[in-house]
C-alpha cells in the first residue's frame, strides 16, 4: 500500500507523459500536470479535464514561481518535461540546455525544498552515442553526439549532484526508442515515417544499408518501468540509472519487413547515403 497519492509530471501532455498520465489516473493518483505545450499537446490529455484527481498547469521549467507552485504537497515527481528533437537542438541548443539542464536543475531544487521524497527523471539512451558493444547496458561508456544527448547527460549529472547535496532520492531512466499511439515526434521516428510511407504507396527511405539497429519499447512497457520507480521497485546500488529497453536490436531492414507485413502491403525501399 502506497503512503502518497500527489504526483507532479512535467511534460505530462507529451507522448510518454499523456500515457503516464492516463496509467497513474487509472491507479487514483491525485495528479498535477505541468507542460509548456511547446511540444506537447493539449489533445493528448483533453479526455482527462474534469477528473477530480487530474490538474493542469501551463507552465515552463524555467518559471521557479510557477514549479514552486506545481510542486505543493508533491511527494513524488515524474520529470519528463525537455526539449527531446535532435534537430531542434542543433538549431537552438542554448535553448534546450536552458529547458533541459537548467530547467531540471529548478525542479531537483524545488523539489527538495517542498520536502518532495522520490523524482523519476526520464533520461535518453541517447547519451551513449554509437555502441561499443550490444546489448547496451548501464556501463557502457558516454559518447553523446548531439546538443540534445549532453543536454540529458548533464541533466542526469544535476540529478546525482543534486541527489547528494540535499537527500531527494532521484531514480533515472535511460529511455531506447519508445513507440506507440500519439507519437508525432523523435522518439522512434522511423516507424511513424514508414508507417505514413506506406499507407500513401511512397518508398521507404533508408539511409545507409539498413543493417543499424534500433531497440524498439512499446509505450505500455516503458510506462510500466515509471509506475516500478514511482512505487519504489528499483533497488540501486552504485547509480540510480536504468536502461529501459527490450535488449532485442531490431535492423531497419527487419522494421521494414514488419511494418509492410503488418500493413499488408509492399513497397520499394530506397537506400540513401
Amino acid at each position: 500500500m502506497r503512503d502518497f497519492d500527489n504526483v507532479l509530471v512535467t511534460g505530462g501532455a507529451g507522448f510518454i507523459g499523456s500515457h503516464l498520465v492516463s496509467e497513474l489516473l487509472k491507479n487514483n493518483f491525485k495528479l498535477r500536470v505541468l507542460d509548456n505545450l511547446l511540444t506537447g499537446s493539449l489533445e493528448n490529455i483533453k479526455s482527462h479535464i474534469g477528473n477530480p484527481n487530474f490538474h493542469f498547469i501551463n507552465g515552463d521549467l524555467r518559471n521557479k514561481k510557477t514549479l514552486n507552485e506545481a510542486l505543493k504537497d508533491v511527494k513524488v515527481v515524474c520529470h519528463l518535461a525537455a526539449i527531446s528533437s535532435v534537430p531542434f537542438s542543433i538549431k537552438n541548443p542554448e535553448e534546450t540546455f536552458q529547458i533541459n539542464v537548467d530547467g531540471t536543475k529548478n525542479l531537483l531544487e524545488l523539489s527538495a525544498h517542498n520536502d518532495v521524497e522520490r523524482l523519476i527523471f526520464a533520461s535518453s539512451s541517447a547519451v551513449y552515442g554509437d555502441p561499443i558493444y550490444l546489448p547496451i547496458d548501464e556501463y557502457h561508456p558516454v559518447n553523446p553526439k548531439s546538443p540534445y544527448a549532453l543536454s540529458k547527460l548533464e541533466a542526469e549529472q544535476k540529478c546525482m549532484e543534486l541527489e547528494e547535496k540535499y537527500g531527494l532520492k532521484v531514480v533515472i531512466l535511460r529511455l531506447f526508442n519508445i513507440y506507440g499511439p500519439c507519437n508525432r515526434h523523435d522518439y522512434s521516428g522511423v516507424i511513424t515515417q514508414f508507417i505514413n510511407r506506406l499507407r500513401n504507396s511512397r518508398p521507404l527511405l533508408i539511409y545507409g544499408d539498413g543493417t543499424q539497429t534500433r531497440d524498439f519499447v512499446y509505450i505500455k512497457d516503458a510506462v510500466q518501468a515509471f509506475i516500478a520507480a514511482l512505487n519504489g521497485g528499483f533497488a540501486y546500488e552504485d547509480a540510480p540509472i536504468f536502461n529501459i529497453g527490450t535488449g532485442k536490436p531490431t535492423s531497419i531492414n527487419d522494421l521494414a519487413r514488419i511494418l509492410m507485413d503488418l500493413i499488408g502491403r509492399e513497397t520499394k525501399l530506397e537506400y540513401l547515403s
